[in-house]
C-alpha cells in the first residue's frame, strides 16, 4: 500500500515530530545528515510531508480574510469588520478597504513567495534523493512518493505564477532561496516557460502517482487526477489574454490597454508576458481539459437525489422543484434533473465532511473535488473554511455577520426559467431597462415561492437553486442546530435592517443590521454558501469553533474543468489535432458546439437552470459572456473571482465599478426603501495595472539581482 504523505497536514497520520525536524533548511549543507535521512522510512516520509505543509495559508485556495489574504474577496464579495475608523488597533494596509483601493505596499502577501520556493526546495531534496531508500521501500512506493513530491513543486510554481506573474525557475536539484546567493540570481523565466515547464513536471508526475483516486486515511494524497487538472488550469491561463497577446483577439473593451505585457521585462529586455496572439494555446488548453473529461469514472458532479417529502425539518426546505423546460426536466442524471434535487447538490458539496443533515459524504465530494488540501487550508479554524462560517453567521446565530455578497453578484443568478432577473444591474448602468419586482410575501401565501418566508422582497423570489443555496438575502431562513435554542429559534429568519427589529410574525427581536458596531453587512446581503444546517456558535466573540465541522476546501473541482473546457473550445476558429496527456490517443479540438455542450450543460443541470438557446451557442462572443458568468456563479466564493478578471483582463472595468447593494441604513418599517439599490460607499473599489500582479517583497528584490519587480510596484524601500 502506498502511503499518503499529504495526510500529515491533517492530522491523520502523526508525522509531527519528523516534520518539525525535517525542513530543509536545516540540512542545506550537511550532506552526511541528509544521506541518513533517505535511508530511514519515517524520516523519508517525514520530509515529503514537510513539503506539503507549505501549501497552507497564504497559498491556499479558499481561507478567510487576514494577513494580506484576499483572492476570495473580487466583485463578487467582500468582508466589513476592518474598517479605516477602528483606529490604531488595525493594520489599514490590512483592511477591505486598502486591499480594494490598491492602498497595500510591496510586503503584502510577502509569505506567499518565501513559503512556495521553500517548498519547492523541500521537494526537489526529496526528488533527488528518495531512492538511495531501496531497504524500506518497494519501488512501487518510491515512484509513488517521488510524483507526489514533483505534484506539490509544480503546483508551487503554478500558485506562484498565477499571483505574481513570470517567476524564476529553479534549478532542477534545487536552491535554497531562502539564503544569499548572489552568484545563483536568476532571472525570472516568461510566463510561456513557466506553464511548459508546469505541465511537463505534471505529466512526468501523473506517470509516477500509481492512483486516480485514493481511500481512508490516505484519501487527500495527490493523484493523476490533480496533476492533469493542475496542468488544464495552467494551459488554460496561459491562453487567456493577459498571457496571449493581450488585445490581438479583439475580445476586450478599448479602455484596456497592453501597458502589463510590455512593461514587465526582464533586464535583458526580454518580454515575459507574449506579446503576440496565439490561437492555439486554447487548443492546448481544451485538450488538456478533455483529458479528465474522458477518464472515464472517476470524476463527476455530485449530485443529491430528489427529495421524496417537501418540509422544512432538520434543515431541509420545501424542495425547489426546477422549470419543465422540455429538456432537462424529461430526462434524469446526468442528461437531466428529474432524479435529482439541485438546491442540495449544490449546497451540500461545500459542507461534505460535516455532520448533521449534509448528505454529501467526504468519497461523494471527492467525486467532483479534483485536489484538495483538506480540511486544513489555514492554521487554525479562524482562517480555514470553518472561518468563512463563522464570518457569514449573523449575529441571531452568535456569528461574525460581516462577508458580505454584492448586488452584482446577487443579480447574476438567474431566474428559475434561465431570465434573467427582473431589473439586474439597472442603477450599475449595466441593465437592460427593466425594473426591479416590488413587493412581499405575505404569511399566506409565502408557500407559493418556496423556500421564501413570509416578509420577504419577491426580488428574490422564483430564482435559480445555486442563489437559495448561497445567497443569505433579507429575510431568508436559516436552520440553527444549537440544540439550546427553542423550537422557533431553530428555524430563525434573519433580516438586515437597521437597529433592532421585532419580526411582527413570531414577536423575535434581533440586531443583525447597521449598527455602530462594526460587525454588520454593508450590502444587506449575507452568504449562505459554506455553512451547514449543523452549524452552530454558542457565544459571538471569542474562537468559538467547536460546533462548526471542518470541511474540505476544493482547490480544484470539476465542474471548473467543465467549465474551462467550454471556455476553450469557444475561443477557437480554426481545428487541430492534440496528443492526450498520455500519447494514447489524438483529439481533434474545434469550436464544436455539441462539445462545447459537453462542458456547460452538466453543471446547468446539477444547476436546476435550463439551458443556453441554439442562437447563444452559435454567436461565440454571447457565449463567451455566458460562460464567464456561470463561472462567475458556480465557482462564487472559491477564489476564482479575483483571478478570472485578472486572466480575461476585465478586471479594470469590473472591478472599478461601485459596489451597490440595499440602503441599508433603512428600518424595517422603511423596508420598501431598504430595498431601494443604492451605492455603497464603504466599499470603494478601484483598479489600476498595478493590481494584475502582487508585488514582489524588497527582500526579495536584493537577493536575487537578476529579479524584476512588477509594473507599478517599488524597488526598494
Amino acid at each position: 500500500m502506498v502511503v499518503c504523505v499529504f495526510c500529515g497536514l491533517i492530522a491523520t497520520v502523526s508525522y509531527t515530530s519528523c516534520t518539525d525536524s525535517l525542513d530543509s533548511d536545516k540540512y542545506f549543507d550537511d550532506r552526511t545528515t541528509l544521506e541518513s535521512v533517505f535511508t530511514d522510512r519515517d524520516q523519508t516520509i517525514g520530509w515529503l510531508a514537510q513539503a506539503f505543509t507549505f501549501l497552507r495559508a497564504e497559498l491556499a485556495d479558499c481561507r478567510t480574510k487576514d494577513n494580506g489574504f484576499f483572492h476570495c474577496f473580487a466583485d463578487d464579495m467582500y468582508y466589513g469588520d476592518r474598517d479605516p475608523k477602528l483606529g490604531a488597533d488595525y493594520d489599514y494596509r490590512q483592511t477591505y478597504n486598502a486591499l480594494k483601493l490598491g492602498d497595500y505596499d510591496e510586503n503584502i502577501g510577502y509569505v506567499a513567495w518565501q513559503n512556495g520556493y521553500r517548498g519547492i526546495y523541500q521537494a526537489s531534496v526529496f526528488i533527488h534523493n528518495v531512492d538511495k531508500n531501496v531497504d524500506n521501500m518497494t519501488d512501487i512506493e518510491r515512484l509513488d512518493f517521488k510524483g507526489q513530491a514533483r505534484f506539490v513543486r509544480a503546483y508551487y510554481y503554478w500558485l506562484l505564477l498565477r499571483r505574481y506573474g513570470p517567476i524564476p525557475l529553479m534549478p532542477d536539484e534545487g536552491v535554497d532561496y531562502t539564503q544569499s546567493y548572489q552568484d545563483l540570481a536568476i532571472p525570472r523565466s516568461t510566463y510561456e516557460e513557466c506553464a511548459e515547464f508546469i505541465a511537463n513536471e505534471m505529466v512526468q508526475a501523473a506517470q509516477e502517482i500509481q492512483y486516480w483516486r485514493r481511500s481512508g486515511e490516505f484519501v487527500f494524497a495527490p493523484t493523476k487526477g490533480a496533476c492533469l487538472a493542475t496542468r488544464a488550469l495552467v494551459y488554460l491561463y496561459a491562453a487567456s489574454p493577459l498571457a496571449n497577446g493581450q488585445l490581438q483577439n479583439g475580445v476586450h473593451p478599448a479602455s484596456v490597454t497592453d501597458n502589463v505585457a510590455r512593461e514587465l521585462v526582464n533586464r535583458d529586455g526580454t518580454p515575459l508576458l507574449s506579446l503576440d496572439y496565439d490561437e492555439s494555446k486554447w487548443a492546448r488548453a481544451a485538450a488538456a481539459c478533455r483529458d479528465l473529461i474522458e477518464c472515464e469514472g472517476h470524476y463527476d458532479l455530485y449530485h443529491h437525489p430528489v427529495q421524496t417529502t417537501n418540509n422544512e425539518t432538520n434543515g431541509y426546505p420545501i424542495t425547489i422543484v426546477p422549470p419543465a423546460d422540455g429538456d432537462f426536466s424529461e430526462k434524469t442524471w446526468p442528461n437531466g434533473w428529474q432524479d435529482i434535487d439541485p438546491y442540495l447538490s449544490y449546497r451540500d458539496l461545500f459542507t461534505a465532511g460535516s455532520s448533521g443533515s449534509s448528505d454529501c459524504s467526504l468519497e461523494d465530494a471527492l467525486n467532483e473535488v479534483i485536489f484538495t488540501r483538506g480540511f486544513n487550508a489555514a492554521w487554525g479554524p479562524h482562517e480555514n473554511i470553518q472561518g468563512f462560517v463563522a464570518h457569514q453567521l449573523p449575529n441571531t446565530l452568535n456569528g461574525f455577520n460581516c462577508h458580505g455578497m454584492t448586488q452584482k453578484m446577487c443579480d447574476a443568478y438567474y431566474m428559475k426559467d434561465g431570465s434573467d432577473v427582473p431589473g439586474k444591474d439597472s442603477e450599475m448602468n449595466g441593465g437592460d431597462g427593466s425594473e426591479r419586482v416590488q413587493g412581499w410575501t405575505t404569511a399566506r401565501d409565502f408557500r407559493n415561492y418556496p423556500p421564501l418566508a413570509a416578509n420577504v422582497s419577491l426580488q428574490y423570489a422564483n430564482r435559480e437553486p445555486r442563489f437559495y443555496a448561497s445567497v443569505a438575502y433579507n429575510g431568508s431562513r436559516w436552520w440553527n442546530a444549537n440544540p439550546s435554542q427553542t423550537v422557533r429559534d431553530h428555524y430563525p429568519q434573519v433580516t438586515y435592517y437597521r437597529g433592532t427589529t421585532t419580526n411582527p410574525d413570531t414577536g423575535e427581536t434581533q440586531t443583525n443590521g447597521y449598527s455602530n458596531g462594526s460587525y454588520w453587512l454593508r450590502t444587506g446581503i449575507g452568504i449562505k454558501k459554506w455553512v451547514s444546517p449543523a452549524d452552530y456558535r454558542t457565544m459571538k466573540d471569542g474562537a468559538d469553533y467547536a460546533n462548526i465541522k471542518p470541511r474540505i476546501e476544493p482547490a480544484i473541482r470539476y465542474a471548473d474543468i467543465l467549465l474551462m473546457y467550454a471556455e476553450a473550445l469557444n475561443e477557437l476558429t480554426q481545428s487541430y489535432n492534440i496528443p492526450s496527456w498520455d500519447g494514447s490517443k489524438t483529439y481533434s479540438v474545434s469550436r464544436e458546439v455539441e462539445q462545447i455542450k459537453r462542458g456547460i450543460r452538466p453543471v446547468r443541470i446539477r444547476g436546476g437552470v435550463p439551458d443556453y438557446t441554439d442562437a447563444e451557442y452559435a454567436d461565440r462572443n454571447v457565449l463567451r459572456d455566458k460562460i464567464k458568468r456561470e463561472r462567475m456563479i458556480e465557482l462564487m466564493g472559491e477564489g476564482k473571482r479575483y483571478y478570472d478578471l485578472r486572466r480575461w483582463m476585465d478586471a479594470p472595468v469590473e472591478e472599478a465599478k461601485p459596489i451597490y447593494g440595499c440602503n441599508v441604513l433603512m428600518t424595517y418599517n422603511q423596508r420598501d426603501e431598504f430595498q431601494k439599490i443604492v451605492p455603497v460607499t464603504s466599499l470603494p473599489t478601484v483598479f489600476s495595472d498595478k493590481m494584475y500582479f502582487w508585488p514582489i517583497w524588497f527582500t526579495e528584490l536584493k537577493r536575487n539581482n537578476q529579479l524584476v519587480q512588477n509594473p507599478g510596484w517599488r524597488y526598494n524601500d
